[in-house]
Order: C-alpha cells, then sequence, then structure tokens
C-alpha cells in the first residue's frame, strides 16, 4: 500500500511539474517532460508486471489448498478404512474361529493402511510446507525494486538502519544510512541518485 501512495504522490509532482515546465523554458523544460513520460511509462510496465506476480501467486496459493482439501479427504477415507479393519479384527480374535493365516492376512492389510496413512501424513506435511513456502508478494516486489535501482537491500537490519549495496554500471557502492538523524527527503534524495536515469 505504501509503495501504492508513494507511486501516486510521484505522479502527483510529476504533473505539477510539466505545468510548471509548461510555462518555462520550451525545449529544456520538453526535454525533462519526455523524462518524465519514460518515467511514468516505466512505472505502468512495471505495475503491470507486479500485478501479473501476484496473480500468479495467487494461481499457485489456490492450487496448493485445493492439492490439501483433496489429501485431506483420501486422509479421511483411509482413516475410516483402518477403523473398520481394526474392528474386523478384534471380532475375528475374540470369535477364535479364524485360522492363522486369516489373521496374517488381515494384519498385512492393517499394516498396510498404516503405511498408506503414514505416507498421507508425510506427503500432508510436505503439502503443508510448499504452502508456506510460496513466496510473498512482497519479495516479489522488492525483485522489481532491484531490477529497477540495482539495490540489494539487507533485511535483518534495526528499523531505523538502511543497509545494502548498488550494483552500478561501473561501480559498487555499500550503502548505510541512519534515518533517525537524517531527514526523510535527504535519504529519499541520495537513494535516487543510485537510479540511472538513462531509460
Amino acid at each position: 500500500m505504501a509503495q501504492g501512495h508513494k507511486f501516486q504522490d510521484l505522479e502527483e509532482t510529476g504533473e505539477a511539474f510539466v505545468a510548471f515546465i509548461n510555462s518555462s523554458q520550451p525545449e529544456k523544460l520538453r526535454q525533462v517532460k519526455d523524462e518524465y513520460q519514460a518515467l511514468f511509462d516505466q512505472h505502468i510496465e512495471t505495475k503491470t508486471f507486479v500485478t501479473q506476480i501476484l496473480r500468479d501467486v495467487a494461481q499457485t496459493e489456490e492450487c496448493a489448498g485445493q492439492r490439501l482439501l483433496d489429501m485431506e479427504e483420501q486422509k479421511k477415507q483411509r482413516e475410516s478404512e483402518l477403523e473398520r479393519v481394526e474392528e474386523q479384527l478384534k471380532q475375528y480374535t475374540a470369535k477364535s474361529q479364524l485360522t492363522d493365516s486369516e489373521l496374517q492376512f488381515l494384519q498385512r492389510e492393517l499394516e498396510s493402511l498404516r503405511n498408506t496413512e503414514h505416507e498421507l501424513h508425510t506427503l500432508q506435511i510436505e503439502v503443508d510446507e510448499d504452502t508456506t513456502e510460496v513466496i510473498p508478494s512482497a519479495v516479489y516486489v522488492a525483485q522489481v525494486y532491484y531490477l529497477i535501482t540495482k539495490i540489494k537491500w539487507e533485511y535483518d537490519t534495526q528499523p531505523n538502519i538502511l543497509k545494502g549495496v548498488h550494483y552500478g554500471a561501473d561501480l559498487v557502492t555499500p550503502i548505510n544510512i541512519d534515518t533517525s538523524i537524517r531527514p526523510r527527503t535527504e535519504v529519499s534524495d541520495q537513494l535516487w541518485d543510485f537510479v540511472s536515469t538513462e531509460w
């Protein structure tokens, strides 16, 4: 949401800037206007790309959820079968009318069902892990920002510390900014200075 507001602020600032440009030096201002249009077009393309990524993530989560529901249903059926076989085994044992071979057969069937249940349980754990490992949309957004800014952030820092590395065309620059002692506009300007204006 915060990123959306930033882009909206950028659009509003850009529109005000274009209005100012239209009232000033035509040649230089036309060039600045063209650069703003290129930035705006890049923003629209990035927004479309991120939207597609979010749709793909939602579809993946939906498939994983359906798979989990199917596994739960299969597990219930197996549990019901297991209870039925266990009840039969108790009845036959109590009557003592079964031969040893029949008893061994039922025990093997019971063991097979238990193995199947164990496999289903293991599979369910794997599905649960797969479901929790779906990459959150925030990571996709971070990847998109990296493609645009060429800044790779460290995320395990203190809340007021911005730490990362800018991978420029000719130079790699470390970033370490304490936002608690510097104005937000100064921090923003410093970060925007890293972004190439060559589109």
